[in-house]
This record gives structure tokens, sequence and C-alpha cells, in this order.
């Protein structure tokens, strides 16, 4: 699998698209395209790569992704395994940042849309009653043509540009300027990860998938995420050690070791540090 330039479709009586997408899951490459993409999670949960951000996805997520911010949503296992006739559903706008014109942009009025655009560059998670409002908008869309496509485009994103809820999600100080054979090293870095995080992945084996040494591996990685290898890892852990806190009944101990870790007083020392809670907090809250 390889990060690519995703070819996004529009009807030829359409300047943007907005659809429904119902699959076993979601399209699991970590992509990126110059459209702007509003995503609206209906079913499903999994872990999103967004950016240099790594955190839980699940239903009712709502998500602006600026132009070229690669991102990635992968469900869980068990929408893979379709034991349990599972669906993964979204509503997704994609809309170029040019569709309204330059001097659309120029004028005055405008300022909140443009100051929006560039934030979502980061990525916005879209929360509250602005959540509420533009999933209603959302909906409406489906349903109607011609300039009411726009005038309710125009008034999500009004909606979301007035908000004071909305959440940056990745660091600015992240970069996608690299060339193809980059983000196919580091897209097979994120995949090798996922697939084996919960065990004793050791940096040797990380740098030989990305035929570097450790040391080389080591700064190409910070280079790359802001973040190094070794951060990204407990947050790969502690982000599925959240899930199975939520979603089963297994103890803290068995949890611990499931998401590879090694040590019980690390995995609650670095769990807190991460989420502010010890397990045993996440957990109780979980279940009220």
């Amino acid at each position: 699998m390889k990060p690519h330039l995703l070819k996004v479709q529009f009807k030829a009586d359409h300047s943007f698209s907005i659809r429904l997408d119902s699959e076993p899951y979601f399209y699991d490459q970590w992509h990126y395209h110059p459209e702007i993409e509003l995503v609206h999670v209906h079913k499903g949960m999994g872990t999103s790569f967004i950016g240099n951000k790594v955190e839980r996805f699940k239903s009712g997520e709502m998500v602006l992704l600026g132009s070229n911010l690669p991102h990635l949503f992968r469900c869980d296992k068990k929408y893979y395994c379709n034991k349990e006739n599972l669906k993964a559903e979204a509503s997704v706008i994609h809309f170029v940042p040019s569709l309204f014109g330059d001097a659309f942009y120029d004028l005055p009025e405008n300022k909140l849309l443009i100051k929006l655009l560039n934030e979502a560059k980061s990525g916005l998670k879209i929360t509250g009653k602005t959540k509420h409002t533009v999933t209603l908008l959302m909906k409406q869309l489906f349903n109607v043509q011609g300039i009411q496509r726009l005038i309710l485009l125009l008034n999500i994103l009004n909606c979301i540009a007035t908000s004071k809820t909305n959440k940056i999600i990745s660091d600015k100080g992240f970069d996608f300027s690299w060339g193809e054979a980059e983000n196919n090293r580091l897209n097979s870095i994120y995949q090798y990860i996922l697939a084996n995080f919960s065990s004793g992945i050791t940096l040797e084996q990380v740098a030989a998938v990305a035929n570097l040494t450790p040391h080389s591996f080591c700064r190409y990685f910070k280079s790359r995420t802001k973040k190094t290898f070794s951060v990204f890892m407990l947050e790969i852990r502690v982000e599925n050690a959240c899930k199975l806190l939520n979603e089963t009944d297994k103890s803290v101990a068995d949890i611990c070791y499931e998401s590879g870790f090694n040590n019980f007083s690390n995995f609650n020392r670095y769990f807190k540090d991460i989420t502010g809670y010890t397990p045993f907090q996440y957990k109780k809250n979980c279940q009220k």
C-alpha cells in the first residue's frame, strides 16, 4: 500500500460533491487530494491518522480536512472480518478551494471563511451545537439542486467558521511537501506499526522497513512527523488501550499487555501522561 493523490470524481453538472459512503470499512490507504473534505461518520470506529495526529474515531465524529492534508481512517479489525455484518458509513463533501473564485475570497465579508480554510490545513474537529447544525444542513444538501447546493454549502462553511468550539487536530509544524518516494516510505512505516504495535517492535525492525539505519531512522521520523518514534508508539498503544477500556470488559492488566506494554507501572504512567487519567479512572468514566 502506498499513499497517492486520490482522484475525487465530480458529476458533470456539479461543482462539488456530496456522497454517502456505506462499506464494510473505510478507504484504508494514507492519501491526500487538493479538495477540501468534510466528513461526518455515521457508523464505524477505528484509528485515524490526520497529519501527524493519531487518535480514535467513532460514530458521530465530524472533521474538516484542508487541501492536501494526508489522512487515513482505518476501521478496527472486526470490520474486516465481517462476522457481525458491520458497516462503516459516512457523509462526505469534497470541494476545491478555488470553487468560488479569487474575487469571492477578496470580499471583506469573507475574512472568517479565509481563516477557516487556513485552519483546515491542520484539520478541524467539529463539535457541539455546530456539529448538530451542520449535520442537518448536510442532510438537506442531498436533496437540492442548482444554486441551492451552493447556498447550503456556504451556510455549512459559515456555521463552522463562526463556531467557537472547533478543535485543531494536527500540529501546525507538520509539513507535507515531500516527494512520492518519501510518502511511500512514511506510509510503509505507518502500515507496519498498525499491524505490529501490540508486539515488541524494535527500532531495528521498523528502521529496516524504511531501509534506514536505526540512527538515521530516528532523525528521519522526527523530521517528518515532528515527534519521536518512541512518542508515536506510545500514542498508538495508548489509543488502543482506550479502545479496549471503552469497548470490552477485559482487565486493565490484560489491556496493558495486549496494547504492547510489557510493564504495568509504565503503562499507568504513560497512559496518564497522554490522556490525563489513569486507566482505572478512564474505564470508570466510560461506564458512566
